[in-house]
């Protein structure tokens, strides 16, 4: 029995109190299941009674007795105990625990997955690194973090595109256009222009692809090495994410905005709604009324259109493609960029609460021998995804970048991530699937098989660290659920370390397959189930890092 599944048994229990006239309340519609920090406590614990107490107009134990007496009829429930003011300790009968090793296993790829987001349509943008230069270190860590959390809230029920924002008109890409052009001209770059040796490159493949660009007069070639350039940065961009696991299903370029008259469609939208005006020359949005802390300027002095002004297009235009929520990922650099968001969702008529979410992370830093990698010789200023992947691969680039919260800077120890030892967290989940992965091989040279789940008989699960395991297991279903809930695929790294170390703890006290003359029992076959279960939840909670499962290492 999960905790989901119990919980479903205590709301149909208080129904069926309040039904019989009992307990005069209004059957809530969830119930708080959760494991005691005391083992001694029960398997579950539930604070239902205190929350029915005040309407039920009962002291709090009289409301636990009642529904106690009731659970301890139901089947898979072992004993009842009330606790304190009122709690519900809940032990399972041993086959009831058991049994969450054959859930497991025959839900299989869907353990884990839940529904408390279905019907909700996400549009989650992330990375959006302007098209001028490779990924940098920063940019993969949204990769790892916001391809998780899109993987969680799918697993959650919602429906996901993953979008990147292509940054391909404006200031940087002139900058852009004239460092290229420069470098082809065996020029040195301007002082405002990029660095790095793949500016060089970029320009030689310019030069390749269109060979009579430095024939053309100073305009042309400019605008030549801005559309191809941008092209084949860009492909570089797509191929790194690809590269480490990532895949977007929209492409969405800032340029198409002004082309399809978007921009000036989202001004005069805002126009009619009373919240543009103009001064000193220029267009601007009002976003104080929303509480921003000063007006925003959409169309300069000069008549050219500002970052902002993109902003507001783009936002319309994700909600004209029928997203409910926008959920936005930026680096620390754009945490003052919270409130002007905000207010613009609220000048188009939405609530930013509801249609809005921003995600602000923190720095990552790259360390060997406890000092800061050296810059990329590429990028000449910054540190490369690729030097990231290099250095420990992308298993452990992704597991590294997403266990830690997103609102704290992290430091990624080269040599730590780099060992094949327990020491090095993504290692010790890995080599806790391929164990069992070895130990089912094993049992099937032996001829031992899982069978049915008719074949099992969980109730055999009685060991103290099998019990352990099973209650982690049991956890898989809501760590996913609040990892969603709260845009936190950390929650799921640090549970599978605990579920991958209760595994090894398990192995080291029960005995799986039997050895020399021993005859294979009801027990081991109980056992490869367990064995299996906890298979299933390290390859899902590990699918949902983008990080492989392997099984043999």
């Amino acid at each position: 029995m999960t905790p989901e599944q119990l919980r479903d048994l205590v709301r149909a229990v208080v129904a069926a109190v309040v039904e019989r006239g009992t307990l005069a309340v209004a059957v809530p519609d969830d119930v708080l299941v959760e494991r005691p920090k005391n083992p001694e406590h029960g398997d579950y614990a539930t604070n239902v009674a205190l929350r029915l107490a005040k309407p039920a107009g009962m002291p709090p134990r009289a409301v636990a007795d009642l529904l106690a007496a009731e659970l301890r009829e139901q089947p898979g429930v072992a004993r009842v105990d009330v606790a304190g003011p009122g709690f519900l300790n809940v032990t399972l009968a041993q086959g009831a625990l058991g049994q969450i090793a054959v859930q497991a296993v025959t839900a299989g790829e869907a353990y884990g997955r839940t529904t408390p987001l279905a019907g909700q349509t996400l549009n989650l943008e992330f990375v959006s690194a302007n098209p001028t230069g490779p990924v940098h270190i920063g940019g993969s860590r949204w990769a790892a973090v916001g391809d998780a959390i899109g993987r969680l809230l799918e697993a959650s029920g919602a429906a996901v595109t993953r979008e990147y924002y292509i940054n391909d008109a404006g200031a940087q890409i002139d900058r852009f256009a004239r460092s290229l052009q420069a470098a082809a001209q065996g020029r040195p770059v301007p002082e405002d222009g990029y660095g790095g040796s793949y500016i060089g490159d970029i320009a030689a493949s310019v030069v390749t692809a269109v060979p009579d660009v430095l024939d053309r007069d100073d305009d042309a070639q400019r605008q030549a090495f801005r559309d191809t350039g941008v092209a084949l940065m860009l492909d570089e961009i797509r191929r790194s994410m690809e590269g480490f696991g990532v895949d977007f299903d929209v492409w969405f370029s800032e340029k198409s905005l002004y082309e399809t008259g978007a921009v000036d469609k989202a001004l005069a939208r805002l126009r009619e709604q009373g919240h543009v005006y103009e001064s000193d020359g220029a267009v601007w949005l009002r976003t104080t009324t929303f509480g921003d802390d000063k007006d925003r300027v959409l169309v300069k002095a000069d008549g050219e259109t500002t970052y902002f002004a993109s902003d507001c297009a783009y936002y319309l235009d994700k909600r004209s493609r029928g997203f409910d929520r926008v959920v936005i990922m930026l680096g620390a650099d754009h945490s003052g960029y919270v409130g002007r968001y905000k207010a613009l969702v609220a000048a188009t008529g939405d609530d930013p609460d509801t249609h809005l979410e921003i995600l602000i992370g923190q720095l990552v830093n790259l360390l060997r021998d406890g000092e800061p990698v050296r810059m990329s010789k590429r990028a000449g200023t910054i540190v490369l995804l690729s030097d990231l992947t290099d250095a420990i691969g992308v298993d452990a680039a992704r597991y590294a970048l997403a266990r830690a919260s997103v609102d704290q800077m992290i430091d990624i120890d080269v040599e730590l991530w780099s060992r094949k030892t327990n020491d090095n967290p993504v290692f010790y989940v890995q080599y806790a699937h391929a164990r069992i992965a070895s130990v089912l091989r094993n049992a099937a040279d032996l001829g031992l098989a899982l069978g049915e789940p008719g074949d099992v008989d969980p109730a055999l699960l009685a060991h103290e660290r099998e019990n352990d395991l099973l209650r982690a297991i049991a956890e898989f279903p809501r760590v996913v659920a609040a990892a969603a809930e709260l845009r936190a695929p950390h929650r799921v790294a640090r549970y599978l370390e605990e579920l991958a170390g209760t595994y090894h703890r398990f192995y080291d006290a029960c005995r799986v397959l039997p050895r020399g003359d021993e005859e294979a029992g009801p027990l081991t076959t109980a056992r490869l189930w367990l064995c299996s279960a906890t298979a299933v939840v390290l390859r899902n909670g590990l699918g949902l890092l983008g990080v492989s499962a392997p099984e043999r290492m």
